[in-house]
């Protein structure tokens, strides 16, 4: 049995094709709005109706993109996969989150590229960036320390609820990879002290999830990326970049 029990977060095509129709038909409806305080030939670019017999991708496209990181310095690895995830739209229309592994941090932003919040994050106590085969599977008193990594890449990701009832955004179901509030069953592992120290050494004491400050997670994460569907970026810490997001290692560290 996975660690963890999901619930059920199926796309419901019906919905998406109704949210879809009644996108065009604002696009439609605006663009009649223009059309009657708009002069003929004003403007070059594609019209409303042009725009709505494309799809969904052309909507979403509309989001004003823009990479800012406000007074935070992250590290040159996570501004380049940020940059090349605002310049490609690859987050679509959802928000997105950066893992950097290395800094044991997350950056949440908004669909646009705006950072919305960062945080000192716990991680799996294991360095590397690959989930062993089959892990989900396992009771979790058979994980080996040496087996408990926060496995890097890119994952669409569902909120959802574990075992305990507990609010999880699920990154990995299948190997039971997940972000959470920070638990505190264990004293002996001194988590609440882990996220506090300066040291990201000191943040790898899970068994793969990605533990969240309890006020962070309220405040910031949960509000947002417990609302629905997200992507989420983990960087890897022993593979090169490139091994990885080959994209974003193409992109100029000061991007």
């Amino acid at each position: 049995m996975p660690h963890c029990v999901m619930t059920a977060v199926a796309v419901d095509p019906a919905a998406r094709a109704e949210l879809w129709q009644g996108l065009k038909q604002g696009l439609l409806a605006g663009m009649a709005l223009l059309t009657l305080v708009l002069p003929p030939g004003t403007g070059g670019g594609p019209t409303l109706r042009e725009v709505a017999s494309q799809g969904p991708a052309a909507v979403f496209s509309i989001i004003e993109r823009q990479l800012d990181f406000g007074r935070v310095v992250p590290s040159a690895d996570a501004r380049r996969l940020a940059g090349w995830i605002v310049g490609a739209a690859d987050n679509g229309e959802h928000p997105f989150a950066i893992i950097d592994k290395a800094a044991a941090r997350v950056y949440l932003f908004q669909p646009s590229g705006r950072l919305l919040a960062a945080s000192p994050v716990l991680l799996g106590f294991a360095r590397g960036d690959d989930s062993v085969a089959g892990i989900g599977l396992r009771p979790i008193a058979e994980v080996r320390p040496n087996e408990r990594t926060t496995p890097a890449g890119r994952y669409v990701a569902h909120p959802g609820r574990n075992a305990q009832n507990d609010d999880v955004l699920w990154i990995d179901y299948d190997t039971a990879v997940s972000m959470h509030r920070v638990r505190l069953t264990e004293p002996s592992e001194q988590r609440l002290a882990r996220l506090a120290s300066p040291s990201p050494r000191d943040n790898r004491i899970s068994y793969g999830c990605i533990n969240l400050p309890g006020a962070f997670f309220d405040e910031h994460f949960w509000p947002l990326f417990g609302a629905g569907k997200s992507v989420v970026y983990i960087l890897p810490e022993t593979k090169p970049l490139a091994a990885v997001f080959p994209a974003a290692a193409a992109v100029a560290a000061g991007a």
